[in-house]
């Protein structure tokens, strides 16, 4: 227990989400407790994390989602672990709400994006069908985070292109798209900035400097392309040229986003018999595998060269890519991290648990081998 790197959560508190302040002091080893010497309240260890008011050790929680956020099947986790599927199911849930809110206080905050991709993902629910639309910053790989909606309309762009508003400086920005007409509507609508008057009513919106349309079109006879448009829908095309920085308008980013979004997850995989039930779950899993594949997977375009523990590459995330990291997170650091204070702490996200070294991936596989109606060691309980 660490209370340098904990902050009081009460939200009536003065002191709330400022840690290393010395306010906060261990209440209780044995409970795990905490006590705030401002406002006197005591808080368990794992409040505002995945954990708050589970039986569960962490680890075996972190374990689960780690595997459930690589698509392993839930009733393969019952069967490895001997839960019950409605545990399971909680567990993924809360998991998504909470990398929800990590993904809104780190990534959702002004940079300069440079260029940006977009798409949207058919899936099918029980008896409906839903959109998945997000988007990928293109220097860093960066998920922006994404939306869903019934239909693939304006009002889903709209949605997302706030999403992305929220990430972005008013600098000059390059959408690449497909050729939804949506999109010119959504960004001319949402990239706007009041102009102050000084007089009553509502004032003017002016829009923003240098932001660009690209979009590439597909031509299909029957079921096969048998051609690509490429085409400027917003912008000179010197600035465009600019910020693509010598490629050719394209969506390759995304797509490939895309890819690693139905590998991992059943619903959105074509011709599946997976279904989600409601859209909310949807969305869950959809920020949890974001989270992870931010903070938590190595991105091999990403990587730096050099000499580093004998390796001749420094790899990286898109969140180290992006500064939002100063180390590749673990699940756990991810599940670990609690709240929303006025900075989360990165101490929180500890290499030790669920890392790279022998050790740890022994263990895991140790905990993978459990069979349904097997106890899990003492050691990983406590």
């Amino acid at each position: 227990m660490d209370p340098h790197t904990t902050f009081c959560p009460n939200p009536d508190c003065p002191a709330r989400g400022r840690t290393g302040a010395g306010n906060i002091r261990v209440h209780s080893r044995k409970e795990r407790r905490y006590r705030c010497q401002v406002c006197g309240q005591t808080f368990t260890e794992t409040k505002g994390t995945v954990a708050y008011r589970l039986r569960t050790a962490l680890d075996v929680v972190s374990l689960v989602v780690a595997l459930l956020s690589h698509g392993c099947p839930v009733a393969a986790i019952v069967f490895a672990f001997g839960l019950d599927e409605r545990t399971v199911l909680k567990w993924f849930k809360r998991a998504g709400k909470h990398c929800q809110q990590v993904h809104e206080h780190l990534v959702e905050q002004p940079r300069d994006l440079g260029q940006v991709q977009a798409d949207e993902i058919r899936s099918k629910l029980q008896g409906a069908v839903v959109w998945l639309a997000m988007a990928l910053q293109v220097s860093t790989r960066l998920w922006l985070g994404g939306v869903v909606g019934r239909d693939r309309d304006l009002g889903l762009i709209k949605r997302l292109m706030q999403k992305v508003r929220a990430c972005a400086l008013c600098r000059p920005l390059l959408f690449c798209t497909d050729g939804l007409r949506a999109y010119v509507r959504a960004i001319r609508a949402v990239f706007r900035e009041p102009v102050p008057t000084g007089q009553g009513g509502r004032p003017r919106l002016r829009p923003w400097e240098g932001v660009c349309l690209a979009q590439v079109v597909k031509q299909y006879a029957g079921r096969r392309v048998v051609g690509i448009v490429r085409r400027i829908a917003q912008g000179a095309e010197a600035q465009v040229q600019a910020l693509l920085g010598g490629q050719r308008i394209n969506t390759a980013y995304i797509e490939r986003l895309n890819a690693t979004f139905r590998a991992r997850l059943a619903n959105l995989v074509r011709r599946s018999r997976a279904l989600a039930r409601q859209a909310s779950t949807l969305q869950a899993a959809m920020y949890l595998m974001g989270t992870v594949y931010n903070f938590c997977t190595e991105h091999q375009s990403l990587r730096l060269p050099g000499l580093v523990n004998g390796h001749k590459w420094i790899p990286r995330t898109p969140a180290l890519a992006a500064g939002l990291a100063d180390h590749c997170w673990t699940v756990r650091g991810v599940a670990a991290v609690s709240g929303a204070p006025a900075t989360l702490d990165t101490a929180q996200t500890s290499r030790t648990a669920f890392s790279g070294n022998k050790t740890t991936r022994r263990s895991m596989v140790y905990l993978t081998t459990f069979r349904c109606g097997a106890t899990l060691p003492q050691k990983i309980m406590e």
